[in-house]
Formats: structure tokens, C-alpha cells, sequence
């Protein structure tokens, strides 16, 4: 049994994760915080969610528990992240403060610089399928972004072989809780419903330097990405269609051959039979990716659904700190 506590919990992110930790027999909630909503119940300021009394976070006794997560903005995260692990307690953070492992990078991407830089080193990021051996007991995790979490695993089998021959270009599509619950205009109700609106389109996106730094990590190719991401005028879910050039050896058989066997162990993939397509439908309220994949004359269209809430945000966050620390994967999470 561990103490944990949530710094930011009156979020989308937050609120998803209480609620995952509620259902976790080897976890006891100690403190939830809001800045904004001191000495509230957190059902009183997000109808339907659990009846936990919320605290200022100054007043979060980070020395009390064994893990906290950081639920809050990035420029936030960092610092809290620094006072925790000064405490001696363990962090996951599901902000993109240590997702990058350049200052220099988060600098030019975010616009000022890194709060933190000397714990950059030490942070794993936290895809669990493919960094489980590196989460075993660690100190910093950085929760992966929501798109870069189905663009990674779509590519991970390929970039495996090295059977990607150039740019991959990445459609993707996300539910509006994605921008968070901060108002924002363009996430009101009038300017997303009926609408289907693109956005950071290209090379602009903050995700984009997190996904080619993690696909540099796994093939000397480095690939580049084309990303385009888009709103849509629906409360969750996130679907991503990848187009990615093949090496004229590889055949659609194969292929999905590769993904059954990169991820025939993974409690959270489900690989589709070939022509059959993921969508938001399959994994909306669980932790799971579901992965479709179609070959067109040399080119791979690979289909990627996940729930962004979840295996994009607090259901991954859930499944590294199972990791962490030693309980079944799944527990909290099936």
C-alpha cells in the first residue's frame, strides 16, 4: 500500500485520475489540491466527481507521501516537481515539463526557459510499453502527451526494422477536453460545435519535438514528421491516421505480423486483423490503444485510437506508477 497525493485536481486530467486511483486496491488518496477551490469537495466543483475535500497546495504535506502527481501547467510542474523530489517523494508529471530532455529545445518550443534543467537527465518518459525496464523505481516520470502517445505506438514496431523509407505524415484528431478546462474562446461550445478545425498544422505543434526526440531514440533514420492536429466537436477520444512510407521490402503481411509480435504481451494494445479500422468508439472510458493497419501501394496507413483522458493522460499515469512500483500493470485499470 502507498500514500499518493494529486497537485491540480479540479482538471479534466485530474478528476479522471482521482477517479482511477479510487478504484486501486494498493493506493490511498492523502491530498488533492486546487488553488482556486480551497476547503471545497471536489464533487462540489466538478459534479459526479468523488467527495474528496480539496486543500490549498501550499499546504500539501509532500514529505507524507510516497508519490505525487502533477496535474498541473508545465511552467508549474517543474517547480513542484523539484519541492516533491527534494522531499524524498516520487513524481509523475502529466505536463510536458520534463518531456523534453533539451533546455535548449523546451526554450525554443515553449517560450522561456526550463525552471528545472538539472532534473531533466533523470525524467523517464513514461510510454510504458516501451520504457518498462527504465519506470522500475523511478524518481521522475514524464507522462507522454496524448497525441504523441498513438502516434509512438503506431510507429514503434516500424522504426523497430527500420522499415520507414521517409516523411510520415500524422492526421489526428482529438476531443475537446484535450485543450483542458481552463475557458478558453476557441473551446467554447458555439465556436466547436458543427465545426471541424484544424490547428498548429505542420511543423508548429508543441508535440512534434516530443515525438522525434523519442523516434531518434529509436532508429538512426530519425524520421520527420508532417503533423496535423484537429478539434473536434466531441467531449473525448483521440484518433490518429498515420501515412508511412514503406521500404519496398516489406509486404502488408508482414507487417502485421510485426505489430502482433512487438505487442502480443501488452494488456492495454489491441492490434486489429489487417483492413480493419480503429476508432474513438473502441477505447473511449478504458486505458487501451487499439491499432488498425491498411497497406496502399507501398504506403502504410495505420490507424490509432486511444481515450485521451486516459491512456493519454491519467490512465498512463496510472499504468507507469503500477510500474514503479511493482504492482500487476493493470490493477485500477481493467
Amino acid at each position: 500500500m502507498i500514500d499518493v497525493g494529486v497537485l491540480g485536481a479540479t482538471g479534466y486530467t485530474g478528476v479522471e485520475l482521482i477517479r482511477l486511483l479510487g478504484r486501486h486496491e494498493q493506493v490511498q488518496l492523502k491530498f488533492a489540491t486546487s488553488r482556486s477551490n480551497p476547503d471545497r469537495s471536489l464533487a462540489q466543483v466538478f459534479p459526479g466527481a468523488p467527495d474528496f475535500n480539496l486543500i490549498d497546495p501550499e499546504h500539501a504535506a509532500l514529505e507524507d507521501v510516497d508519490l505525487v502527481f502533477l496535474c498541473l501547467p508545465h511552467e508549474q510542474s517543474a517547480e513542484a516537481a523539484a519541492a516533491a523530489l527534494q522531499a524524498g517523494t516520487r513524481v509523475i508529471d502529466l505536463s510536458a515539463a520534463f518531456r523534453l530532455a533539451d533546455a535548449d529545445t523546451y526554450r525554443r518550443w515553449y517560450g522561456q526557459r526550463h525552471p528545472a534543467p538539472e532534473l531533466l537527465d533523470e525524467a523517464v518518459y513514461g510510454l510504458t510499453e516501451t520504457e518498462r525496464e527504465r519506470l522500475v523505481g523511478a524518481r521522475l516520470v514524464a507522462n507522454p502527451g496524448c497525441y504523441p502517445t498513438t502516434v509512438l505506438l503506431a510507429l514503434y514496431p516500424l522504426l523497430l526494422e527500420s522499415a520507414v523509407s521517409g516523411q510520415v505524415i500524422v492526421d489526428a484528431k482529438s476531443g475537446v477536453s484535450g485543450a483542458g478546462r481552463t475557458p478558453k474562446l476557441a473551446s467554447q461550445f458555439v465556436e466547436v460545435a458543427e465545426d471541424l478545425r484544424p490547428y498548429s498544422i505542420g511543423r508548429t505543434h508543441r508535440h512534434l519535438p516530443e515525438m522525434e526526440a523519442i523516434l531518434a531514440r529509436w532508429s538512426d533514420t530519425k524520421p520527420r514528421l508532417i503533423f496535423s492536429p484537429h478539434l473536434v466537436p466531441i467531449s473525448r477520444g483521440l484518433l490518429s491516421t498515420l501515412y508511412i512510407p514503406l521500404r519496398s521490402d516489406w509486404v502488408e503481411p508482414q507487417l502485421h505480423d510485426l505489430y502482433l509480435e512487438t505487442y502480443t504481451d501488452e494488456p492495454f494494445i489491441t492490434i486489429l486483423p489487417v483492413g480493419e479500422v480503429a476508432t474513438m468508439r473502441q477505447v473511449n472510458y478504458s486505458n487501451r490503444c487499439v491499432i488498425g493497419m491498411t497497406e496502399v501501394d507501398g504506403t502504410l496507413v495505420v490507424t490509432a485510437a486511444i481515450d485521451n483522458l486516459q491512456k493519454g493522460a491519467a490512465g498512463q499515469a496510472l499504468q507507469n506508477m503500477n510500474v514503479v512500483f511493482g504492482f500487476e500493470e493493470t490493477t485500477g485499470l481493467l
